[in-house]
């Protein structure tokens, strides 16, 4: 970048980016205007991307997700192309999700909801029906119906699908002594044994009780006063020997802090790749089978930013792009026709069949279910 800029070459520059010839990356490197760019615009309506470039869509999108679950080089790219500025939003689980739409003001434009809570959002009148003619890069014959079928209720199309995945554990195993994991009771049981005070399970009540549900044989969906109370005494006992409740996990996994935690596949994908003593292992008396979708809530304040992105996340080059970047499966077969034969054969992302088959969808009723939501928040608090 230069240490200033003539007028003459600022107009040049400013002239080049209302007609869309250059980026606005571009534009605020050369003009050294960088972080200005949100003081200026108020006063320079040219820094603002032109309809040539942004198709009016809003100088901003807001997107609600979970964490290391984007390549944030798409996210550079759908800002250079549309000059609209990407703010992202982290959570940690569909309860948080849900209760900041319920509480209204959320100021998302796209959100990243779970497969069992679709239904949850139509009922409550908390998501947009999606018009599909906005989004020319969606094809539902593409995608298989395991992962894409949730997001159609009543015939209408809410949420369209961006990742599925699984809920296991990451171990790291140059601390076990030779003795694998295999299991939700090897996960709990060695958590107040050779892993005390090194393992960490989700702030989220889906997973977290699933896992000590799958532990005692049960459903991972279960909502059995009796079973929830088998449960319950499970995570009790374990909280003393935990590290920390937390759906953001990496990076005390990546320090050597934690040796154990619950975790999703991508992140497994992640940590795996960087760390290869840290494997993903799924327990084989159970757990969660699920799919993410895309969807726009409610009053979004950006809608036409909403459908812009949405849309350019399902171009199967960009999506190719994503997977590559965070380890997660994608449902959509224009995609996985880009992908490299190690990642299509790669365990983490895609289990053996009799392991899948031990796998459950997160079911509608556990997210509004008040005795698992007191649950969670009894074991939190203890």
């Amino acid at each position: 970048m230069e240490d200033h800029i003539s007028k003459q070459k600022f107009m040049q520059e400013l002239r080049r980016y209302q007609k869309g010839s250059v980026t606005r990356r571009h534009f605020l490197g050369v003009t050294g205007l960088g972080a200005a760019t949100a003081v200026m615009g108020a006063a320079v309506p040219g820094l603002r991307a032109t309809t040539a470039m942004a198709s009016d869509i809003g100088d901003r999108v807001v997107l609600a997700t979970w964490p290391n679950y984007h390549d944030q080089a798409n996210f550079d790219m759908f800002t250079d192309k549309t000059g609209a500025f990407m703010q992202v939003n982290v959570f940690g689980s569909n309860e948080e999700m849900l209760a900041k739409l319920q509480a209204g003001g959320s100021g998302w434009d796209v959100y990243v909801p779970t497969n069992y809570t679709i239904t949850t959002y139509v009922e409550e009148d908390l998501i947009e029906p999606l018009d599909l003619s906005r989004l020319p890069n969606y094809d539902a014959a593409a995608f298989d119906k395991r992962f894409s079928d949730a997001g159609v209720v009543d015939g209408v199309v809410y949420a369209v699908p961006k990742n599925w995945g699984t809920t296991g554990m990451a171990v790291n195993t140059s601390h076990d002594g030779g003795k694998a994991f295999t299991s939700w009771k090897d996960f709990f049981d060695r958590t107040m044994d050779d892993y005390s005070g090194r393992t960490m399970v989700h702030d989220y009540q889906l997973t977290t009780i699933g896992a000590a549900l799958n532990y005692h044989g049960y459903s991972f969906n279960s909502i059995d006063e009796a079973e929830l109370a088998d449960a319950e005494k499970l995570l009790i006992d374990v909280k003393p020997h935990l590290f920390a409740i937390t759906s953001d996990y990496q990076p005390a996994m990546r320090s050597g802090d934690a040796w154990l935690t619950i975790c999703w596949t991508g992140d497994g994908k992640q940590l795996n790749t960087d760390i290869p003593e840290i494997d993903y292992v799924l327990g084989k008396e159970g757990g969660e089978l699920w799919s993410d979708y895309y969807a726009i809530p409610k009053g979004a304040p950006h809608m036409e930013a909403a459908y812009a992105l949405i849309n350019f996340m399902l171009d199967p080059e960009v999506n190719a792009r994503e997977v590559m970047a965070h380890g997660y499966p994608v449902a959509d077969s224009r995609t996985n026709d880009l992908l490299p034969e190690e990642i299509l054969n790669d365990p983490i992302l895609y289990p053996a069949a009799d392991l899948l088959d031990a796998l459950e969808f997160g079911a509608a009723q556990t997210l509004t279910d008040p005795n698992r939501a007191e649950l969670i928040a009894r074991f939190k608090s203890a």
